[in-house]
C-alpha cells in the first residue's frame, strides 16, 4: 500500500489525500530511482570497458602469434611439435569428420529428393548435393568438428597447464609459451581443417550418392554426369578457402581462453564451454563474409552459373 502511494506521489509530485507522508521520504524514492538508472548506465559501461580491454588482449596475443610463425617453422625442433599436433589436429579427427559427413549427406538427399523427384528433376540431385557439400556443409562439419573436439581440447589443455602453473614455468627458464604452446597447435589447424573439409565432403557426396540412387532411384549415370557439368574447379577450393580461416579463428580462439581461464576445475571448465561458443559464432559469421567475399569474386571472373536447366 505504501509503495502505491509514493508511486502515485511521484507521478503526480503532490500528496494524496488522507495519507501523510513522512519528510522526506519522496525525495528519497526519487533519489533511489534515478541512482538505480545511473547504475545501470555505470554497468553498461563498465561491460563496455571490459569487452574493449578483453578484445585488445586478444589482439595482441594474435599479433604475438603471428610473430612467432616464421621462426618456429625455421627451427627444426618447431616442426617435431608442429606434426606431433598433425596428429593430434587430424588423423584423429578424421573419424568424426568421416561419419558425420556421411550422414549430413544422406540426411541432404532425404530432405530435398521427394520434390525433385516430383517436378522430375531428380537427375539434377547430383548437382545439388555435390555443390551444397563442396561449399557449405563439408567446410561447415569440419569447422564445428574441430571447434568441439580439437578446440576443446586445446582450452583444456592449456587451461590446465595455466592453474598448475606450467605456463609460468616456461617463462621462468625463458621461453616464451605462445611459441612452444600456441603457435604448432595454431599452424596444425590452419594446414589440417582444409583437408579434414575435402574429406567431410567426399564423405557427405558419397552419402548423398547412396540415398539417392539406391534408396530413390534416381540414375547413378545421370548423378555424376550432372555433378561433373556443374561442379567447376573452384568448387573444389570454395570450402578449403573457408577453412583457413576458420582454422585459424578456432584455434586462436581456444588458445587464448586456455591461457586466461579463471583458476580452479571450474575455471577450466567455463573456459572450454566459453571457447566452443565463441568459435562456433566465429565460423558462422566467418562463412557468411566469406561466402559474399567469395561469391562475388566468382561472379566476376566466370559469371552466373545457372544449375537447374
Amino acid at each position: 500500500m505504501v509503495e502505491q502511494v509514493l508511486h502515485h506521489a511521484i507521478i503526480h509530485k503532490s500528496r494524496p489525500a488522507g495519507f501523510l507522508l513522512p519528510d522526506g521520504a519522496l525525495t528519497l524514492t526519487v533519489r533511489g530511482r534515478r541512482k538505480r538508472g545511473v547504475e545501470w548506465v555505470v554497468q553498461l559501461g563498465a561491460g563496455t570497458v571490459r569487452w574493449v580491454d578483453e578484445f585488445g588482449a586478444f589482439c595482441r596475443f594474435c599479433g604475438r602469434t603471428f610473430a612467432w610463425i616464421a621462426f618456429v617453422v625455421s627451427k627444426r625442433r618447431g616442426w617435431r611439435e608442429i606434426l606431433y599436433q598433425f596428429y593430434q589436429v587430424g588423423t584423429r579427427s578424421l573419424p568424426v569428420v568421416m561419419v558425420t559427413g556421411v550422414f549430413v549427406g544422406a540426411v541432404l538427399a532425404v530432405q530435398s529428393v521427394q520434390q525433385f523427384k516430383a517436378v522430375g528433376m531428380i537427375a539434377q540431385m547430383g548437382s545439388i548435393v555435390n555443390l551444397s557439400v563442396l561449399r557449405e556443409l563439408g567446410p561447415i562439419i569440419a569447422g564445428l568438428v574441430l571447434a568441439g573436439r580439437v578446440g576443446g581440447g586445446q582450452t583444456a589443455e592449456l587451461g590446465t597447464m595455466r592453474v598448475t602453473e606450467q605456463i609460468e614455468a616456461l617463462r621462468a627458464i625463458g621461453a616464451d609459451p605462445i611459441r612452444v604452446l600456441v603457435v604448432p597447435r595454431f599452424l596444425a589447424c590452419v594446414l589440417l581443417i582444409p583437408i579434414l573439409a575435402l574429406y567431410a565432403s567426399f564423405m557427405g557426396i558419397l552419402g548423398g550418392y547412396i540415398i539417392s540412387v539406391y534408396l530413390y532411384g534416381a540414375n547413378a549415370a545421370e548423378f555424376w554426369s550432372n555433378a561433373a557439368q556443374t561442379v567447376l574447379i573452384y568448387d573444389i577450393f570454395y570450402g578449403p578457402v573457408k577453412c583457413l580461416f576458420f582454422g585459424g579463428a578456432t584455434s586462436l580462439i581456444c588458445c587464448y581462453m586456455g591461457f586466461t581461464c579463471r583458476p580452479g576445475a571450474a575455471g577450466v571448465g567455463r573456459a572450454c564451454t566459453e571457447s566452443f561458443v565463441a568459435s562456433c559464432l566465429a565460423i558462422i559469421t566467418l562463412d557468411f563474409f566469406l561466402g559474399m567475399t567469395l561469391n562475388t569474386i566468382i561472379l566476376i571472373f566466370w559469371g552466373v552459373q545457372v544449375i537447374l536447366v
